[in-house]
């Protein structure tokens, strides 16, 4: 897929909805050579989408070994959006707390009080930093069952069309 391309994808306003939201499903190879779907709070910044993880999460060795991942950002209504991306994922190992992660959990509902310990507990438990994992999208579709469809569905479609004119 094109740079164009992927831009264009995620451009659109239902993507925009989805990328604001905040958690995300991260697909990658574990080190023992199955899947592994988990989810994740992210954060689009415009150009990447980035996740943050404790320095000694396992999915760090495996994604040394193999960085390609596939990301799910999805609503739970009917008919459903469906944002999927898939890339390349960069570790980028912090001192601290990384200001998305800080970010990405604003729309928790806390009280301000609430808000003031949750940080405090972060920054205990996280003192000795986080890893950033970084993915530039390299493919991305949206499914909104309006515009755009699986394309599974739409192969359906084009037979059925077929079949009727036949």
């Amino acid at each position: 897929m094109q740079p164009n391309e992927i831009t264009e994808v995620l451009s659109r306003p239902v993507s925009q909805e989805l990328l604001a939201r905040d958690m995300t499903r991260l697909a990658y190879v574990a080190q023992d050579g199955t899947p592994r779907s988990i989810p994740i709070i992210f954060a689009w910044n415009g150009a990447e989408i980035v996740m943050s993880t404790p320095k000694n999460a396992p999915k760090l060795k495996a994604l040394r070994q193999n960085p390609m991942v596939a990301l799910t950002m999805d609503t739970e209504v009917h008919p459903p959006k469906i944002l999927l991306v898939r890339g390349r994922a960069a570790l980028d190992y912090v001192d601290g707390i990384p200001d998305e992660y800080l970010q990405t959990t604003t729309s928790y509902e806390m009280t301000p009080e609430q808000r003031v310990e949750w940080e405090k507990e972060v920054r205990s438990l996280y003192h000795d930093g986080m890893v950033r994992i970084v993915v530039t999208p390299t493919w991305a579709k949206l499914i909104d069952f309006e515009t755009t469809l699986p394309s599974a569905v739409e192969e359906l479609i084009r037979r059925r069309e077929e079949r009727e004119r036949a």
